[in-house]
């Protein structure tokens, strides 16, 4: 079973991500900001950090690039901002994904379904 942590400082978010991933038989650990994500990526070792843009204390920028410090874990950028500049700002700062809310439920599970296999596959290559 594949942890996935998911940091956003939106309780409501979080319930609703938690909920939705654990039906799909994921275990989930939840952040309340960047800070305690940085934290929660240490002690758990997720497969894949789902990370809101808008956080206090550290947004999700100022984390994506400590995390990218450290290990190359999947991340999935959320975000209420969409459009290309936003997307672009994402996936050029070390994001594997970049969603803007809302999104669908089908939608969210299909992109950390295809991140989680890649992250696997890569995993199992050879040099």
């Amino acid at each position: 079973m594949s942890t996935i942590l998911i940091a956003d400082d939106d309780l409501a978010v979080r319930t609703i991500l938690r909920a939705v991933l654990q039906r799909e038989g994921y275990e989930v650990v939840e952040a309340a900001n960047g800070r305690e994500a940085l934290e929660a990526l240490h002690q758990a070792r997720p497969a894949l950090v789902m990370l809101d843009v808008e956080m206090p204390e550290m947004d999700g920028w100022e984390a994506l690039e400590r995390i990218r410090e450290i290990t190359d874990v999947p991340v999935m950028m959320l975000s209420a901002h969409a459009g290309e500049a936003h997307t672009v700002r994402g996936l050029r700062a070390g994001a594997d994904d970049y969603v803007a809310k809302p999104f669908t439920k089908n939608e969210l599970l299909a992109r950390v379904d295809a991140l989680l296999r890649r992250a696997n596959a890569g995993a199992h290559e050879g040099p």
